[in-house]
């Protein structure tokens, strides 16, 4: 098996360190792996997508406009 070193804030690393009973090599292995699994999903996705760059922009302006509209309705 590989080994990967990871750095981490001194303050995260006190408190993990605080927490014996958990497997944090394991953890960081999951989410590691949920990860790559979830990178593949979506370059699949975008291969066979027929989507322009300007078809995506469009998609993500009307969704940012209507967004926007909603939550200026809510604080009102």
């Amino acid at each position: 098996m590989a080994t990967l070193s990871v750095s981490i804030p001194d303050d995260l690393k006190e408190r993990m360190a605080a927490m014996e009973e958990v497997n944090w090599s394991a953890v960081a292995r999951k989410a590691f792996e949920e990860k790559v699994q979830e990178v593949v999903f979506l370059k699949k996705i975008v291969q066979k997508s027929t989507l322009t760059q300007k078809d995506a922009d469009d998609i993500a302006s009307t969704i940012n406009a209507k967004v926007a509209k909603r939550f200026k309705g809510i604080s009102a």
